[in-house]
């Protein structure tokens, strides 16, 4: 294969914006480019996977109450405990910059940025950790939601969009183009780099320009950057051949949300995610089970409401009820995922769990009230990335105004929980904390993240 980089990029500039189209709206950072298929590491790879529960939890019935190694599951997290060594939860944790701004929760999940009226979001962990794995994978990474956008943001704060068709992932990951790797090229090279050719002039308009249209301007030209490395990656790669797929594993995760119940289509997404780590085409996956206003229903367990309607239940027993239950099913597909990973050799022989960390939870922890504080988290997995696990993780307990979680007469948590959920105790106790842990861990050298003040320890 010819050296990619010595290529001739200089292409007519409305041709090739026309050409890029939705393909600007797929960004790679600079960092990212590829090194040749022949160098890739030939190290254990580090990977993560971010799964986004939206509307937060029944607050009463997730709540771990003792903190420490002998600590007791709470009736959501009841499907988790055979997991108990190989998983942390984490009470107490909050993004500041989304208290006042519920309606962020899912933007900040995995960016830890403000996002009041005048403020633009930052770059997603994922993304972040996408620049130091990016270069060894076919995929710099992949991102699925049910419905809505998805968890991954660009270093402008650009949602990048999600895909859904389990079979539209199985075709990204892993089958030809269709044309063959010909045709394939010729698309690429039509939708290569104008930047460079274009650049003066458009620094010449900048002149010209207010403050507001310089920020969109500079946005725009981060956004063909990133469109002309992502080409030229997917160029690089065209000669290596796909990963092969048995027949087994090909029937397990071709399948289309349309044809399945929705623990199908869970635990399908989760088959494809560790089929797409194994086989090493990405190393970073985010997968958001639906956004705070439209996560969907569950009819198999009797759950016809969305998940928003749930959360706002008013103290509804029923509705209280099936929020626990949908709670509890979301919790069970990521324990399949755990176990999946656990079973799944990776290289040496070692469970794949050992080379991944994976991060279940939500940016909202009481839905009713839009409560953001003590967000329900669970961390799992990241062994050979120094990760210690089995205890309950308690931010709230640090606080030193902290008296204690609010029992009722039937020893239950009571409804004056929920002031928890709405109000961080621990006011230091910031999410991007453990955000910055992993990236930590994943390579990436920073001592910050987002609105981070300290990396935890675990």
């Amino acid at each position: 294969m010819s050296n990619y980089l010595s290529q001739s990029w200089l292409i007519n500039r409305r041709h090739a914006l026309r050409a890029l189209g939705s393909f600007i709206s797929l960004p790679l950072l600079d960092c990212m480019v590829p090194l040749s298929a022949a160098e890739k590491s030939t190290a254990t790879p580090r990977r993560s996977a971010f799964i986004y529960l939206a509307n937060g939890v029944h607050s009463l019935n997730y709540q771990i109450l003792k903190s420490g190694k002998d600590y007791q599951f709470s009736r959501s997290l009841k499907p988790l405990e055979k997991h108990r060594d190989v998983i942390t939860p984490i009470s107490g944790l909050h993004h500041p910059g989304a208290l006042s701004h519920h309606h962020n929760c899912i933007n900040v999940w995995l960016t830890g940025g403000k996002l009041g009226p005048s403020d633009r979001n930052t770059i997603s962990l994922d993304q972040k950790m996408a620049e130091i794995t990016a270069q060894d994978t076919r995929v710099a990474s992949m991102e699925v939601a049910l419905t809505g956008d998805s968890l991954a943001c660009t270093a402008d704060g650009v949602r990048l969009p999600a895909m859904r068709r389990c079979s539209e992932i199985f075709a990204s990951l892993f089958e030809e183009p269709k044309g063959g790797k010909l045709a394939q090229r010729r698309s690429l090279r039509r939708k290569g780099s104008v930047l460079d050719a274009n650049l003066a002039e458009v620094r010449q308009l900048e002149k010209k320009m207010g403050a507001a249209d310089k920020g969109r301007m500079e946005q725009y030209l981060t956004s063909v950057r990133e469109a002309e490395i992502r080409t030229r990656r997917a160029d690089a790669w065209i000669d290596t051949p796909l990963p092969a797929i048995s027949d087994a594993d090909r029937k397990r995760t071709n399948r289309d949300i349309a044809a399945t119940l929705a623990g199908d289509y869970f635990r399908t997404v989760y088959d494809l995610m560790v089929l797409a780590f194994q086989t090493d085409v990405t190393r970073v996956a985010t997968f958001s089970l639906g956004g705070e206003g439209d996560a969907f229903a569950i009819p198999e367990i009797g759950i016809t409401e969305s998940r928003h309607q749930l959360s706002h239940h008013g103290g509804d027993a029923g509705y209280m009820e099936k929020l626990t239950n949908y709670d509890t099913f979301a919790i069970e597909q990521f324990s399949y995922f755990l176990t999946r990973l656990a079973e799944t050799k990776d290289l040496g022989s070692k469970p794949l769990l050992g080379s991944t960390m994976a991060l279940f939870g939500s940016g909202m922890s009481y839905g009713h009230s839009h409560g953001n504080a003590n967000l329900p988290l669970v961390l799992a997995g990241g062994s050979d990335l120094r990760l210690k696990h089995g205890s309950h993780v308690d931010f709230n307990k640090e606080a030193s105004g902290f008296q204690g979680y609010a029992i009722g007469a039937d020893g239950a948590l009571s409804p004056a929980h929920y002031q928890l959920c709405s109000r961080p105790a621990n006011s230091e106790a910031h999410m991007s904390n453990l955000l910055l842990l992993m990236a930590q861990r994943m390579g990436v050298e920073t001592d910050q993240f987002g609105d981070s003040n300290k990396v935890i320890g675990l």
